[in-house]
């Protein structure tokens, strides 16, 4: 797969945000991890909160934003989740607002029918779904629709996979596997978790984590 030349926006929201009690806690958590997230994958705009329950942030490629979303899931408590829409398109700064640049552009607009999607999918028939990708397509290449429509199915196949894998894992499946994608060893987190190291390698096979970080380096190679 080609590298994608146009910026990837993600925006982010927090799932069953009205059923949350400690509303103004949660949120401290949720921006230490997206804190977190940003100091291990470099993105063109760091995603940060913007307004209500979104945070919004910019990548350079797809594998990118797949990277930093998977780390955010994983990183954060079964109990808190979120939604994203990634999009890949052109993005343009229209003016200077209280949080940063004011942008617009496709990019953003198909990472805002991402998380719709996501959201329409999830109340449907993939309720473990969090995540949408759609791309804005070459109109100066011949075959730029069809290339657009087989990143976007290859991209999304993965993320129905991958975050039905990370909604069935538990808390230290979560931080077992997060550890394992920062390259923290088996001993080191055996340690950590008070079990076998034999337990850590389990935890990996059991929960699926050792196959989500396999099919992202699979991703990441294709130079998506």
């Amino acid at each position: 797969m080609l590298p994608s030349a146009s910026p990837v926006p993600v925006i982010v929201d927090l799932v069953h945000s009205r059923r949350i009690v400690a509303r103004s806690a949660m949120q401290v958590q949720i921006e230490e991890t997206f804190r977190f997230v940003n100091e291990r994958v470099p993105a063109s705009q760091p995603i940060r909160p913007t307004i209500g329950d979104e945070l919004q942030g910019v990548f350079g490629t797809v594998a990118a934003a797949l990277e930093a979303t998977m780390l955010a899931r994983l990183a954060l408590p079964t109990s808190i989740d979120c939604r994203f829409g990634i999009g890949r398109g052109a993005i343009e700064t229209v003016g200077e607002g209280m949080s940063g640049h004011l942008q617009d552009g496709p990019g953003w607009w198909l990472a805002r029918e991402a998380i719709d999607e996501a959201h329409s999918r999830e109340n449907g028939r993939n309720p473990t779904l969090r995540s949408w990708f759609r791309a804005q397509s070459d109109e100066n290449a011949a075959s730029g629709g069809r290339t657009v429509l087989w990143e976007e199915s290859l991209v999304n196949a993965y993320l129905l996979t991958r975050d039905h894998i990370i909604s069935a894992m538990n808390d230290r499946a979560r931080r077992v596997t997060l550890g394992i994608a920062l390259g923290r060893s088996q001993r080191e987190l055996a340690s950590d978790e008070n079990v076998s190291q034999s337990a850590i390698s389990q935890t990996m096979r059991k929960s699926g984590g050792s196959s989500l970080l396999s099919s992202l380096d699979t991703l990441k190679r294709g130079a998506l």
